[in-house]
């Protein structure tokens, strides 16, 4: 009887362990995305100062300067343009 006690507590131990494991992963997540939306906001043309606006070219997602100062791409971009 003992025994199946014991089993029993184990259980409900790894279930609740489970559980935290879960909600600690989609607290994870939800503040990574966070920390993405921020840096995105927070990207500015290094030689105007102007705040970089999202514009997808040709498929490939580009931070383009609103005075045409430039256009910068991630590395997934840059190696997807490199293909083509």
């Amino acid at each position: 009887m003992a025994d199946e006690k014991d089993r029993f507590g184990e259980k409900i131990h790894q279930s609740e362990k489970a559980r935290e494991d879960q909600w600690a992963r989609q607290r994870d997540v939800e503040l990574l995305e966070k920390i993405r939306q921020k840096a995105a906001a927070a990207m500015h043309c290094p030689k105007c100062n102007s705040a970089l606006t999202d514009k997808v070219h040709a498929g490939i997602h580009l931070q383009v300067c609103p005075k045409n100062d430039g256009a910068w791409l991630d590395a997934a971009a840059l190696e997807h343009l490199l293909k083509k």
